[in-house]
């Protein structure tokens, strides 16, 4: 199946040359480090660009790069899987990995699915930047997955099945969530301190635990915790966050900001 954009000239340029002009503004070299996860925002780019631009700059991009991301549609399964094909950007096309795809749908709670896919944006909006990081590299694959609200138990299981799938090929989690959505900036930045720590702390269960009690508007916490715990079962150790911003720091209005924070998980 061939998956177009959605979202091309709404949340970033539908042309390439438009395009690779604004990541070349956003993405700057940088040391880079072999990461086992990154989280990533997905609002347009001309407000979270720059914190996306700056962490994909500093991890080495593989061949093979499993996006996690939240469901905004509610179309499709509860965690689904895009089991093949190929999705388009601006730039060109990237292969879906059927057989890592294949491997995932087929343990529960992941499904092969579609539709959770057509109109979503949150993985969409990163392909773009693992083009461009990875020199376009053609041999660049993806295996996109979203994922509705699940327990913290099926997040543990979902974790440990991803680790067991990815354990011997070199690849990449890109985790995609925004932070807070709506509050003042000052509350935006009480509470995602409240998210960053736990995940700095590479704690999957405090992050799932705060965003519940605390009310996070957090929307990719079920995909971040699912890529913590599949991070540490893969080895990871440390995580630093590269940047953080809101959409307060582009438009000036610092009394409903959406945040964006960007970290490595490695």
């Amino acid at each position: 199946m061939v998956r177009y954009p959605a979202v091309a000239g709404q949340f970033y340029p539908a042309s390439p040359e438009d395009l690779k002009m604004m990541l070349d503004s956003m993405c700057e070299p940088a040391p880079k480090v072999k990461a086992k996860a990154i989280i990533v925002p997905h609002a347009g780019y001309i407000y979270s660009g720059r914190v996306a631009g700056a962490t994909y700059s500093r991890v080495e991009i593989p061949d093979l790069n499993v996006l996690l991301g939240p469901n905004h549609t509610g179309l499709g399964s509860r965690v689904s899987v895009f089991p093949d094909g190929i999705w388009v950007t601006p730039f060109g096309e990237v292969p879906v990995s059927s057989e890592v795809a294949g491997e995932l749908a087929s343990q529960p709670p992941y499904e092969p699915d579609v539709n959770a896919h057509i109109y979503e944006h949150s993985l969409e909006v990163q392909i773009p930047f693992l083009q461009y990081c990875s020199g376009f590299r053609d041999s660049l694959s993806i295996v996109p997955v979203v994922f509705s609200f699940i327990s913290y138990e099926e997040c543990e299981r979902a974790g440990k099945i991803l680790a067991d799938v990815m354990a011997d090929r070199d690849g990449l989690i890109v985790i995609s969530s925004d932070f807070s959505h709506y509050v003042t900036q000052e509350k935006a930045k009480e509470m995602d301190k409240l998210a960053i720590d736990a995940i700095l702390s590479l704690d999957p269960y405090e992050l799932y635990t705060r965003v519940v009690t605390y009310n996070i508007s957090m929307c990719g916490v079920i995909p971040a915790t699912v890529g913590l715990v599949a991070a540490k079962l893969l080895g990871a150790t440390s995580a630093e966050l590269v940047m953080y911003r809101t959409s307060g720091d582009v438009t000036g209005n610092y009394r409903e900001v959406v945040s964006y924070g960007g970290l490595i998980i490695y």
